[in-house]
């Protein structure tokens, strides 16, 4: 079959839960994705954040194949080694002290806020307790992720969600103390926001609702899911400012394209939540998931991503910076590190339509966003390429 029978066949096939662009991609070596007739295009989408280390990053298949052969899956009834050293590698280069993994983001979340409620369960009894999440936000497609997705378009057709959610606006102290109650078991919200249009919160903000959460003994969630895994410039976002979550939560990045997330916490929250019983997953911290997560770490340090992120982020910024003073239609740039977004006066989807026909790969975030989440691994060549494709797209 030649490119358009398969896609025809997946339309016959596949659930339409996506508006996906007419391609089918083959391969991918690099920063480069390759279609089935061949055609070359360069990637600045990662599979959304995903491919920190490019394409086709030998080490990392040889030791997914290697574990292939040894052995895939044991269940959580047993220990695996690659789980074993995964978590303490996590734990080291996170800061955090106790680990759940996860088969996705979402249901990284879902833990997290799992573990806040039987945090605050277990102090008074309550079954009435609240979290405050924030507008625009995205947490994920499942109901409890869902529930905390500060985007009602997502939420409304599945409603009723779970309950007991409050909003409040990134980077507004006090819109998130007019939601504060006796009832307020946590707080969640991305350290940078992803879906919601590349907005960072400030240090300020974190550092105030740090501080409120102290105070009341609420626990702080930071979601690292997007922004996470050195996309900013450090291994985690929050590490910038230091302003450490009670829970923490994370993916993409972390498996490279290894379906894998993990939720984890400090010990006090640890030793105070999920017990024995309350929480599992089948295929959760299985041995090929984690031997992924365990070659990421590796590579991270020995391929200096972090540094790599630290070199060409700025470049990227001050390109994206000069193609704004140059179009009228773009009105701002904002994000932090390699996740940067161009606000346009209008929808960016012809925009992005007409990128791919020239051989460059942009995702959107809402309507009037390009987004820029490229491999880790991309040089300052790379960017200038992006941008040279760009400017004629637009």
């Amino acid at each position: 079959m030649d490119m358009k029978e398969y896609i025809a066949e997946a339309e016959r096939a596949l659930l339409h839960t996506y508006n996906r662009y007419q391609i089918v991609l083959e391969r991918g070596d690099g920063v480069r994705l390759y279609d089935m007739e061949g055609k070359e295009y360069l990637d600045f989408v990662a599979g959304i954040a995903v491919f920190a280390l490019g394409y086709n990053n030998r080490a990392y298949n040889d030791a997914l194949k290697e574990q292939i052969d040894k052995i895939i899956h044991t269940s959580n009834y047993y220990y695996n080694r690659p789980a074993i050293r995964a978590a303490k590698k996590l734990k080291e280069v996170s800061g955090m002290d106790r680990v759940f993994f996860t088969n996705s983001g979402a249901e990284a979340v879902e833990g997290a806020l799992k573990a806040a409620r039987k945090y605050a369960y277990l102090k008074d009894g309550s079954r009435e307790h609240e979290i405050i999440a924030m507008n625009h936000s995205f947490h994920g497609r499942t109901f409890g992720a869902l529930s905390v997705t500060g985007n009602a378009k997502y939420r409304e057709p599945f409603e009723p969600m779970i309950g007991n959610i409050r909003f409040a606006e990134l980077n507004d102290i006090e819109s998130v103390k007019a939601q504060i109650t006796d009832r307020t078991c946590g707080i969640i919200l991305e350290t940078v926001q992803g879906e919601g249009g590349l907005i960072p919160a400030t240090e300020e903000f974190l550092r105030e609702v740090r501080a409120i959460c102290d105070q009341r003994d609420i626990l702080l969630i930071l979601d690292e899911i997007q922004c996470g895994m050195g996309r900013t410039g450090t291994m985690y976002a929050w590490q910038k400012y230091g302003v450490k979550p009670d829970i923490m939560t994370t993916a993409k990045a972390l498996g490279c394209g290894v379906p894998v997330g993990a939720f984890l916490m400090t010990e006090r929250v640890g030793q105070n939540s999920l017990a024995a019983g309350d929480h599992g997953t089948t295929y959760g911290g299985n041995p090929l998931a984690c031997a992924a997560v365990e070659k990421v770490l590796d590579l991270f340090e020995e391929n200096h991503i972090i540094e790599n992120v630290r070199e060409v982020a700025p470049y990227l910024e001050m390109r994206l910076e000069e193609l704004k003073e140059r179009y009228g239609c773009i009105v701002g740039r904002r994000g932090a590190g390699l996740m940067q977004g161009l606000v346009f006066d209008r929808p960016v989807g012809d925009t992005i339509s007409r990128a791919l026909e020239n051989g460059l790969i942009l995702i959107n975030a809402g309507t009037n966003i390009i987004r820029f989440v490229p491999p880790l691994i991309i040089s300052k060549e790379n960017v200038d390429e992006m941008i040279s494709i760009l400017e004629r797209s637009i």
